[in-house]
């Protein structure tokens, strides 16, 4: 999102955004609130991620649906658990890859410790001739 967007979405001045991206200037709690609002954020998840220094995005997106309507949540609910069930579907899939490679490993080495192990008794068996 540009600053003259977050500007227009929260009702501020796209100089007071940049101010406040460049930390020049200590904002009031009424401009906080407003940031926030154009964030579709919670002040309190705002606070929280200033005060651990990290953000939560679970809290984040918790906000966000706050913000919308229920046909909104039925939609997004639907996106979701499409996005869901395809991360799934390729994590799966990938494992799955990672097992057979990981067997498909482990076969050849078997193989090759039995084309040894028969290598060495055919050395034995020609000493002892």
């Amino acid at each position: 999102m540009t600053q003259e967007v977050l500007a227009e979405r929260s009702g501020l001045s796209a100089d007071t955004i940049r101010r406040l991206e460049h930390g020049s200037f200590s904002p009031s709690l009424d401009t906080l609130r407003k940031l926030c609002g154009g964030l579709d954020l919670m002040l309190s998840t705002l606070f929280e991620s200033y005060e651990l220094g990290a953000r939560n995005e679970a809290r984040e997106l918790v906000d966000l649906l706050a913000t919308r309507g229920p046909r909104e949540l039925v939609l997004a609910t639907r996106v979701l658990r499409a996005l869901f069930e395809e991360l799934d579907g390729i994590a799966a899939a990938a494992s799955d890859a990672a097992a057979a490679a990981s067997g498909a490993a482990a076969d050849s080495e078997g193989e090759a410790e039995a084309e040894s192990e028969s290598e060495s008794e055919s050395e034995a068996e020609s000493e002892n001739s």
